[in-house]
């Protein structure tokens, strides 16, 4: 680690919330999709998982810095480029999301829109079989990227020698200005939107709360 490495809060709150949010919510939604006795549990965390990315789409639109889709996403010349350099040392280094990662975030969020487009389709009686059929597979597609990208971030974390796991939770990230593919032009942001961050678990738990209060 340089000597020139310094703390930069890359993740505001409200990116860090919708991220574990969501990895409840698809987690919790995946374990209780065979059981009839969990259904409302199954069907609640989905509608929240729908909010979840509509809340991303937007926020990656308007939200701060590295949230943005225009930050991150990138072409496959990028994309290729970056998984070349993992070969190299020190490998392509990006403060925010990496070119790889960015493919990932992308697939999860527009599986997540199928699950939930299908999954609503499916408990509504709205379509015939191939409903279900396609609910099914979005989940399994959603379930192999996210060991993907899971594995991603092992590496990356390795490669990097960075904890990208704890950066997801602290919001804090090790900036250089020695390396990384815009070196010195890269910026944390200044404000971490905590209140955002707690306004969206308070509308999490209070429609879990309307959805589980008459539930036997």
């Amino acid at each position: 680690m340089s000597t020139d490495d310094k703390k930069i809060l890359v993740w505001d709150a409200p990116v860090r919330v919708f991220h574990w949010l969501m990895v409840l919510s698809f987690a919790g939604a995946y374990l209780t999709a065979e059981s009839e006795r969990w259904r409302l549990v199954h069907v609640t965390l989905g509608y929240t998982l729908g909010g979840l990315v509509a809340f991303r789409l937007l926020w990656g639109c308007v939200g701060t810095r590295h949230a943005r889709f225009a930050n991150f996403v990138r072409g496959p010349a990028a994309v290729l480029r970056y998984l070349r350099s993992l070969l190299n040392e020190p490998p392509e280094h990006h403060l925010g999301h990496n070119p790889a990662g960015a493919v990932a975030i992308v697939l999860l969020l527009l599986s997540s829109i199928v699950i939930v487009g299908t999954g609503w389709a499916s408990y509504n009686s709205v379509g015939g079989n191939w409903v279900a059929e396609w609910h099914e597979g979005a989940s399994a597609f959603m379930l192999a990227v996210v060991l993907v990208h899971v594995a991603g971030v092992a590496v990356s974390s390795l490669l990097h020698r960075e904890n990208l796991v704890r950066a997801m939770v602290t919001g804090n990230k090790q900036g250089s200005t020695d390396h990384g593919i815009d070196q010195g032009n890269e910026q944390g942001i200044k404000r971490p939107w905590r209140v955002l961050a707690i306004v969206m678990g308070l509308a999490v738990l209070g429609f879990w709360w309307l959805q589980w209060r008459g539930a036997p």
